[in-house]
């Protein structure tokens, strides 16, 4: 009775709320969101520079997560390469001199805090030609002035960046008094002008002044108060803001560090100065600030402006936008004619006369269509991780955040599992396995139909369009090379070598095989030949590298001018043929014997073997496990993955099949996203995570967790629907006929040669 309410249920659901309805409401999601962020951008503005100097969070006790940005974690070289002949200045008092010292760590990390602390405190790296000066001057007053004005002489050298600020010392000193306010807006106010003219020419930033913590204050610093910082800092903003009547002024505010101090002032060792974790988050958002513009890291969105169209994204935006406006004429003029030849009432009956013919679908239409969407959805992609329209946000990872979704997943896992109708052979449960060993289930699989005699040259080509089309659109649409998307590459030249090892003379089905045995020998003699060439290639990276150097294989396979990322990727995983096609090998060996009992609820082997492999392989499943989560050398542990790996694997597959209750039963959720494994893993680069997946990307501000199922919602929609299109563009691209077959691989053909051409182009037009 459970069950059956469990399915009427289900029915129910179904019929209200479909894969389809889902989409649309993730349309409208879109949508509604998109037209919020772009109304915010133009309410709040669009320089996120400001958010980063202004607003942001911790998101634990040391990562600063600025408002709507990323903030890159700079580098002692790539620091040195952002400020090679440069010039900064650090003018006030001991909060300036911190913030100074902290800065210059990041150049030089073992630069010391030491000197006399009064006085002006130089620093040089003559090799990087960054010069970085802390200028003492405690008080905004005529000392402060005339240092300022000597850089707005023409003849006089500017620094490139100039971070100023002072305000506690003027307080201590006149006990707090009204007076000495009234005297710091005089001052300011004349410095004001200076300091704008200097924006003209430099970055000048105003450090606003941070809280203390007033229960640690000494006595000779206790009329340093929060109410009278604030009162200082008001006066700052007021008058460097107004310092320019038509404009907005120049002289940006540094006003993110009050939001640091507030939450970190209870570690201050005296209550005036921050602790040093709050300084270097200081002194990175300066970088950030200024050298963000300058070496674009991927992962530092704050204060980079969209990068420009390529010609090729260029060419991707006409092709689709061309597609949009063929499919709405086609459109409107089936419409039409579908109105003509609408079945025209019976006067007699009152009944509607059906059309004895049914229009069907071009595959024109079907085209037209299919980039149609696929235009709309690669917008949505360049406005997540391109146009700056969204919010991205800096990964940060806690044990609740992973595991609690994780076992939510796993429990809707198990909640929706059915039995199969009819048994599943083995080699079907392989699929299964983690995503780390996709490849390797895969190619047992193919492996297996290829033996069978069940794979010809337009199969082939269908799964390798099937692999590729996504990646290929992405290449062009978000300007990343091919290798940037590692898991096809690699899938794709794996999926090659298995082809071309079996398509090989002796080619070997299993109609030869089961005639006589010699041919067994064969392959295996095949697969010594493929394992040799594999571990000569592992151990030769430099034979390796001279491969796939070759033009055109290097516009494939190169990542940052190399290949070593492309060498890495494929030997971390480099047995995974081998193991593949001995594992399709040996099923069908023990099939042809009747060794295997695959009958439905019965143990794939006798009681005996059955048990005792079945111990073997949870033991194993666990030793591998424990010792992968305990690894400490990663460099050790890679060297060993491609050897032991297979442990694991084969455990689980025992674990999988060997017991018939398990083996007849499916989980309908993990299977349903099965089937679209391939597009989530490649569409989570740009519209599930940001920045190539260096960030997140934030849909709905504030709310972490709205955030994350809003935005993954939207995302499994989005993969399901290049799914369908995928398929339907195979259908059509790749015909089965073999002639007209070869006529679509030479255009393929040419227009990866186009391809090519523009790349290098484009290539030539960035150097």
């Amino acid at each position: 009775m459970a069950a059956l309410a469990y399915n009427l249920g289900k029915r129910e659901i179904n019929h209200y709320f479909s894969v389809r309805s889902a989409k649309l409401l993730a349309l409208v999601a879109v949508l509604l969101l998109a037209a919020c962020h772009l109304a915010s951008r133009r309410y709040r503005g669009n320089d996120s520079c400001e958010y980063l100097l202004s607003s942001g969070r911790f998101l634990g006790e040391k990562v600063w997560q600025p408002h709507s940005c990323m903030m890159h974690k700079y580098k002692i070289s790539e620091a040195k390469n952002c400020l090679v002949d440069k010039h900064i200045a650090f003018i006030g008092d001991s909060r300036i001199r911190q913030l100074f010292y902290s800065f210059v760590k990041i150049i030089n990390p073992q630069f010391k805090e030491e000197g006399n602390k009064h006085e002006n405190i130089p620093f040089e790296d003559k090799i990087a030609s960054v010069k970085v000066d802390f200028l003492w001057h405690p008080e905004v007053n005529g000392s402060m002035k005339q240092c300022i004005k000597v850089w707005t002489e023409d003849s006089v050298a500017k620094p490139h960046v100039i971070v100023a600020g002072a305000a506690t010392w003027s307080i201590k000193i006149h006990n707090g008094s009204n007076e000495a306010l009234s005297q710091y807006k005089t001052n300011i106010t004349s410095i004001a002008p200076l300091l704008e003219k200097l924006a003209k020419t430099s970055d000048v930033y105003w450090v606003l002044q941070d809280p203390v913590y007033e229960d640690l204050l000494s006595e000779n610093r206790k009329m340093i108060t929060n109410e009278k910082i604030d009162a200082y800092n008001e006066a700052a903003v007021s008058i460097l803001n107004s310092s320019t009547r038509n404009s907005k002024s120049n002289v940006k505010m540094f006003s993110v560090s009050k939001l640091i101090a507030q939450e970190t002032i209870m570690e201050s060792l005296d209550g005036l100065h921050l602790p040093e974790s709050s300084r270097e988050t200081s002194a990175m958002i300066l970088m950030n600030v200024y050298c963000n513009k300058i070496l674009k890291p991927v992962d530092g969105s704050c204060c980079q402006p969209r990068p420009p169209l390529t010609l090729m994204q260029k060419l991707a935006a006409c092709f689709f936008t061309l597609s949009i406006v063929g499919y709405l004429i086609f459109y409107i003029i089936h419409r039409n004619a579908h109105r003509k030849n609408k079945p025209c009432t019976d006067l007699e009956s009152g009944e509607e006369k059906k059309n004895i013919i049914n229009t069907p679908v071009s595959p024109l239409e079907i085209l037209l269509q299919s980039f149609c969407k696929l235009g709309l959805i690669m917008a949505y992609f360049y406005m997540c991780d391109r146009a700056n329209l969204f919010m991205k946000e800096n990964k940060f990872y806690t044990h609740s955040t992973f595991f609690i979704p994780i076992i939510y997943i796993l429990v809707l896992g198990v909640f929706y599992n059915e039995n199969t109708k009819e048994f599943l052979p083995v080699y079907m449960h392989v699929r299964v396995l983690v995503a780390a060993y996709l490849f390797q289930t895969g190619y047992g699989h193919f492996s297996y139909f290829w033996i069978k005699g069940d794979f010809g040259i337009h199969r082939v080509c269908q799964v390798l369009f099937r692999l590729n089309f996504l990646v290929v659109v992405l290449c062009i649409v978000m300007d990343q090379p091919y290798q940037f998307y590692y898991f096809v590459p690699l899938v794709t030249v794996w999926f090659m070598v298995i082809y071309v090892t079996l398509a090989l003379w002796p080619q070997i089905i299993q109609k030869k095989a089961n005639g006589n045995c010699f041919w067994h020998f064969g392959l295996l003699l095949k697969l010594a030949f493929l394992l040799l060439c594999i571990c000569f290639l592992a151990y030769s990276q430099g034979a390796f590298e001279k491969i796939f150097s070759l033009w055109p294989l290097s516009k494939c396979f190169e990542l940052k001018g190399n290949v070593y990322e492309w060498w890495f990727r494929w030997r971390l995983d480099r047995y995974i043929v081998f193991h593949g096609m001995l594992f399709a090998f040996i099923y069908l060996a023990l099939q042809k014997r009747q060794v295997l009992s695959e009958g439905k609820g019965e143990p794939l082997f006798s009681n005996k073997i059955s048990n005792f492999l079945l111990f073997i392989s949870v033991v194993s499943f666990l030793t591998y496990s424990i010792w992968a989560s305990s690894c400490k050398n990663k460099a050790e542990c890679n060297e060993l993955h491609p050897s032991v790996s297979v442990v694991q694997i084969l455990a689980f597959i025992l674990i999988r099949n060997i017991p018939g209750c398990a083996r007849s039963v499916y989980s309908t959720f993990f299977a349903w996203f099965g089937k679209i494994s391939l597009e989530l893993f490649i569409c989570q680069y740009h519209i599930w995570l940001a920045a190539d997946t260096r960030g997140i990307l934030v849909l709905i501000p504030g709310n972490p967790m709205l955030n994350i199922i809003v935005s993954t919602f939207i995302f499994v929609c989005v993969a399901h629907e290049i799914s369908q299109i995928t398929n339907d563009l195979t259908q059509i691209i790749i015909p089965k006929d073999n002639s007209s077959l070869l006529k679509r691989l030479a255009c393929i053909a040419a227009f990866f040669c186009g391809l090519l051409i523009l790349s290098s182009i484009q290539d030539k037009s960035r150097h």
